[in-house]
């Protein structure tokens, strides 16, 4: 998701989360031979508050414990005592709304600095808390198509939101150097995927469209747009469509946690959509979704 460089003063003075202790920005330290460190070895999720609740906390947590499982991190530590966990740093940092939080589950400290899972012991987990304002709803990015793709489930399935980002960095990467604010990407087959952080969708003939969800992260908020097309009498499909399907739509957006639904103003150079007629469709499922979450 892109983001607002400018650095928000109250986040020089917060405090980190680590195994259960609070330390000041400056002063929280994770080891060297932490597997996260190493190895890109954990799982993570980002959570937003808004007027005093974290949005869809039990979904998140819910992908939390689906992607150690799947990679078989023990957390021990029950989803109360994560909650328990994330209302203490809120505390701890004096937070109410406009705060994002990041938590970070890795497989531990090594005793030798090899892949092997076997060579870690226990876990790190660390919450970063932040405030944080998604500036991006209100004006909107410009995509670039990458080469990196999302990849098939057998080589690194994309709905592990794993530590290991390496693929989506290079395609930020590779978006940044031609212009873009962030990657475009698409599928094994050549069809339009996700974004290198968020989910995308288009508007074309009144309707809207997603990629099927077999090759990228399934997103909470991603999720909830698709549950409010449904119960709002907007056509939605989730199917494979291509680049020339995107370059003639009539709206584009991404939606994540942070930035919930931002519009995209173009892709490869191509304006999305009309200005003098604005973004109708993106723009009433951003209400509708600002409602849902009592904004």
């Amino acid at each position: 998701m892109p983001v607002n460089k400018n650095i928000d003063k109250r986040n020089e003075n917060i405090k980190i989360y680590i195994n259960g202790s609070f330390f000041d920005r400056d002063d929280a330290k994770i080891s060297v031979f932490d597997s996260g460190f190493l190895l890109g070895d954990g799982i993570w999720e980002g959570i937003r508050l808004v007027n005093n609740k974290w949005m869809f906390l039990d979904e998140h947590l819910d992908r939390l414990f689906e992607g150690c499982k799947a990679i078989d991190i023990n957390i021990n530590l029950s989803k109360e005592e994560i909650k328990d966990a994330i209302i203490e740093t809120q505390k701890q940092n004096n937070m109410n709304t406009s705060a994002h939080a990041r938590l970070m589950i890795t497989r531990g400290n090594k005793v030798k600095p090899f892949q092997q899972p076997s060579l870690s012991e226990g876990i790190n987990f660390v919450i970063i808390m932040e405030h944080s304002e998604s500036d991006s709803i209100k004006q909107g990015i410009n995509l670039i198509t990458v080469p990196q793709v999302r990849g098939l489930p057998m080589s690194q399935d994309p709905k592990l939101n794993s530590h290991s980002k390496l693929n989506c960095i290079l395609a930020c990467i590779q978006a940044n150097k031609a212009g873009g604010d962030e990657a475009l990407m698409l599928d094994p087959y050549g069809f339009v995927n996700t974004t290198n952080s968020c989910n995308f969708f288009i508007v074309k003939n009144n309707e809207v469209w997603t990629s099927t969800g077999d090759y990228c992260m399934n997103g909470i908020t991603r999720l909830k747009i698709i549950e409010l097309c449904k119960n709002n009498n907007i056509p939605i499909f989730q199917k494979n469509f291509s680049l020339v399907d995107v370059y003639s739509s009539q709206e584009a957006f991404i939606t994540g946690t942070l930035g919930s639904l931002t519009q995209v103003l173009s892709i490869d150079g191509r304006s999305i959509g009309n200005e003098n007629i604005g973004w109708p469709v993106s723009e009433k499922l951003r209400e509708l979704y600002r409602n849902l979450i009592n904004v």
